[in-house]
């Protein structure tokens, strides 16, 4: 059986102690992280494979339409420092649509 390589995303939310000693709010997003420990029980068989790679494809075809976007519009408007902000937004969007996206497809196939 294949290791469940998907649960060590929960180190990430790790990053997120800096923002409580430095009194910096803007990293407590990567406590969401976290949750991916919760896919320590689960057993990487391959319907489970299928649903990450289901998920990985939507998170891809909304990179693909986001960060196009957001340089078109920012040549629109010659505000390059939305970059900051939009690339930020963009990360988030991704883990927020490949962690609704896994969850789905787990809820679908029972």
């Amino acid at each position: 059986m294949k290791r469940n390589w998907i649960k060590y995303l929960g180190f990430l939310g790790l990053l997120g102690l800096p923002s409580i000693f430095a009194g910096n709010l803007s990293f407590t997003g990567f406590f969401g992280f976290f949750g991916f420990f919760s896919f320590y029980k689960i057993h990487n068989d391959e319907r489970f494979s299928a649903n990450i790679n289901k998920a990985a494809k939507n998170t891809l075809l909304i990179t693909f339409f986001l960060y196009p976007a957001t340089t078109i519009y920012a040549n629109l408007i010659a505000d390059f420092s939305i970059f900051v902000h939009a690339y930020a937004i963009n990360f988030a969007l991704q883990i927020i649509v490949f962690a609704f996206s896994l969850q789905y497809y787990d809820k679908v196939g029972e």
